[in-house]
């Protein structure tokens, strides 16, 4: 994705993908990303190619080599279709292209068009603005009428102490600039967001690609602000030349070749769309692929239905309260920031009561999320690049913050997944990360700065660089904090910001900084993950160090070659770890000496996040793609005393019997089953022959499939026909009744699992 490469163009197999062939290839800069065929003649294919360039401090998303290509022999060879005098743009300001083929001859091309739009007068506008500090002269600010100033810097929000009086103070001592109150008010993302491109254009072909002719004179604003290298889907109606819809931020359709556009966007269709088909026969049935899922409409827009059936979210970070049950909290991909309970299974029922169990708490782009655990309502989340707010969860207050550099500074730059950390000594000391380290002790209300800059500096592009992705306090000490930067760098401070120091050291260089841990069993103890992935280096960076990072040992050399996003200790046994890539869920139970794939009823998805709830003993896991799962991880805390024992059998908990086991509503629905859930450790894969005993008497016997490592196995509570006849034997005082469903379940009681020579008991109450 980042690098260039040959492995790019248009390939084509003749034998169901055993073999391969490149019939296009441009160059090592440029790829396909579209190809669309003639619906009546499938050896008519056009094909978009994409010049772009990638770095984690920039993206270039255009160049000469986009253009349109044409094939008339099934794509076995290529013809460039675009170029000069051919109507549609073919310089370098050329971006991402969509295509949609009508027949043979019509052909719509969906362009992001990244070259500049002709300069226009600016209407005249009253009052200071921001551009006349740049070229204005010390004497002529001293001159500017003080009510005037006053209006300019309240109503672009500068800081209250910042006003007429103090700052002509400090442009008259040489403290700062006029101009400084014009770059006061830009960013690190001014770049990426405030380029005013021509943007999308729609174009369109008549004769097969020979010429073209763009379908609008106006520009159309809105549907891609400056960064359309995200979208470029278009699609158009087999029944009708002139009926095509485009996606960008709206999703639009015109009804006569793109002359004008409408929206077709309702209230529970989301923005951002990145996948549309068109339905070959039926016009008005299109299926819309967004950024909250995917919708389908029959009626051409009019109404809609969402579809998200499976759980898709993107979630970039998680983390827990301390409630009974707790909630998990977590930042979603253009989702926003959602909460809900731990116990919540997924499922459609919530529909018929109309209240969904998670909750929304912001928009955007969800990032982190820091919880108060005095209270369990104080939440700190927020957005992308630094955008956060406190909030109360019972009166709904909330608090922006978005902390501004001083006056005269350069602007902080911040990640687009800001880190902040509520200290575990304090809550009301809020930590928030951008070039540098930032500190609140008013629950955000105010910071102050408690370092230099702890990156190299950042780099020339229009994506915000040289920013800190990590901080981490230690439990064991106040003042001990560790961050990372997203270009390699781990600083440390002992004193709470006094003093820093890099403790980079032997440490790959230059890599992003996806984690840094201080440890919570060992102050001296610290843990560190980088990501190559944004230099296509995937390989699997994880170290720790015992001694305050002043050498580091790799622990991460036999996780399967994977990006790594997240590192977290065990709450309760310092030998486990746990390791999140971008290919799945990882656990060392030896310090990182060796690691096994924790992926059991998880998808192979990236993992992004995990947090830890240390009452209820769970691991919660964010996925980057398929929502949120959970553990029960209190088998691995003692994993010492039983990791040599060829089968071990966990402490079994106490269940409360209930009347309604085996009955259920009608017969139509399902009855109540109970289960007792059977922890156990074998050392190699084996049949096992589980006994249940009620004294001395054994009222059931089944055979379990064990897995070398845990295994967990539901028992039903359900007594075998031959242990009924021996415990009523035993028990002759006692009636048994079946339920509805024709089982016997045990009774109120103590009694004992025995799985050979190991034995647990447990008691239904």
């Amino acid at each position: 994705m980042y690098s260039s490469n040959a492995e790019r163009g248009v390939f084509k197999t003749t034998d169901g993908g055993k073999t391969w062939k490149k019939t296009l290839f441009i160059n090592e800069h440029t790829g396909i990303i579209d190809i669309s065929a003639s619906p009546s003649n499938s050896s008519i294919l056009y094909a978009a190619s994409w010049e772009r360039t990638r770095k984690a401090w920039d993206f270039d998303g255009d160049g000469s080599g986009s253009a349109i290509y044409k094939s008339t022999d099934a794509g076995t060879s290529w013809t460039k279709i675009t170029g000069k005098g051919k109507g549609f743009p073919s310089n370098n300001g050329v971006g991402r292209i969509g295509l949609a083929a009508f027949n043979d001859n019509i052909v719509y091309a969906f362009l992001d068009n990244q070259n500049r739009r002709p300069v226009t007068p600016k209407k005249k506008q009253t009052g200071i603005q921001k551009d006349d500090f740049k070229t204005m002269t010390v004497a002529d600010f001293m001159n500017l009428d003080n009510t005037a100033l006053n209006k300019y810097l309240k109503s672009n929000r500068f800081a209250k102490k910042e006003t007429a009086v103090t700052v002509k103070a400090s442009v008259k001592s040489g403290k700062i600039k006029p101009l400084h109150l014009a770059s006061y008010l830009e960013d690190a993302n001014s770049k990426l967001f405030n380029s005013p491109v021509i943007g999308a254009e729609v174009y369109k072909s008549t004769n097969g690609g020979k010429t073209w002719k763009k379908t609008h004179t106006n520009y159309l604003d809105g549907v891609y602000s400056s960064y359309g290298y995200y979208f470029g889907i278009i699609g158009v109606s087999n029944s009708n030349q002139n009926n095509i819809y485009i996606g960008g931020v709206p999703l639009l359709k015109s009804d006569n070749g793109g002359k004008t556009f409408t929206s077709i966007g309702k209230s529970n269709v989301h923005s951002d769309h990145q996948a549309l088909w068109v339905h070959p026969t039926i016009p008005g049935h299109i299926i819309n692929g967004n950024d909250g899922g995917i919708n389908i409409t029959y009626d051409d827009g009019k109404n809609w239905t969402k579809n998200n059936s499976h759980a898709v979210g993107q979630f970039y970070s998680v983390n827990i309260d301390h409630k009974k049950p707790y909630n998990v909290y977590g930042g979603l991909q253009d989702n926003g920031v959602w909460y809900g309970p731990s116990t919540y299974q997924a499922s459609k029922r919530w529909e018929g009561s109309g209240s969904y169990p998670y909750k929304s708490i912001g928009g955007g782009d969800g990032m982190q999320v820091q919880i108060d655990n005095r209270d369990n309502v104080t939440v700190y989340s927020g957005s992308q690049f630094g955008y956060y707010y406190r909030v109360n969860l019972k009166t709904g207050k909330r608090l922006s913050i978005h902390p501004k550099h001083e006056l005269g500074d350069a602007p902080y730059r911040y990640n687009w997944q800001t880190p902040i950390l509520l200290s575990p000594h304090n809550q009301d000391i809020l930590y928030m990360g951008a070039n540098k380290l930032l500190r609140s002790m008013d629950q955000g209300a105010t910071f102050q700065v408690i370092s230099n800059d702890l990156t190299t500096g950042g780099k020339k592009g229009n994506v915000p660089y040289g920013t800190l992705t990590s901080i981490s306090e230690s439990p064991l000490q106040f003042g001990l904090i560790y961050t990372g930067s997203d270009d390699g760098l781990i600083h440390i401070t002992k004193d709470g910001g006094s003093s820093w120091k890099n403790i980079t050291g032997a440490l790959p260089k230059n890599l992003w900084v996806s984690r840094v841990i201080a440890s919570k069993h060992h102050k001296n103890r610290i843990y560190a993950t980088l990501n190559g992935m944004r230099f296509d280096d995937f390989t699997s960076y994880v170290f720790a160090s015992d001694n305050y990072g002043k050498t580091w040992k790799n622990i991460g050399s036999t996780i399967p070659t994977s990006a790594v996003n997240v590192i977290r200790e065990d709450e309760e046994n310092d030998a486990v770890l746990y390791v999140g890539t971008d290919n799945g869920l990882y656990v060392s139970l030896n310090n990182g000496a060796s690691w096994n794939a924790f992926t059991k009823g998880l998808p192979n998805v990236a993992v992004h996040d995990i947090v830890i709830q240390p009452q209820a003993k769970e691991l919660v896991v964010g996925t980057h793609g398929r929502s949120i799962y959970k553990a029960d991880i209190s088998v691995l805390h003692n994993f010492k005393e039983y990791q040599h024992k060829a089968l071990h059998l966990f402490n079994i908990s106490t269940i409360r019997h209930s009347s309604r086991w085996g009955n259920s509503w009608s017969q139509w629905s399902q009855p109540n089953l109970p289960k007792l859930k059977l922890s156990i450790y074998s050392s190699a894969p084996k049949k096992a022959s589980v006994s249940v005993f009620s004294n001395t008497v054994k009222v059931t016997s089944f055979t379990a499939e064990l897995n070398k490592g845990f295994s967990f196995i539901n028992y039903d509570l359900s007594m075998s026909k031959k242990g009924r006849k021996a415990y009523l034997k035993a028990n002759p005082k006692t009636k048994l009744k079946a339920g509805k469903n024709g089982v016997y379940y045990l009774p109120k009681g103590n009694y004992t699992v025995k799985i050979g020579a190991i034995k647990q008991p447990f008691e239904i109450k």
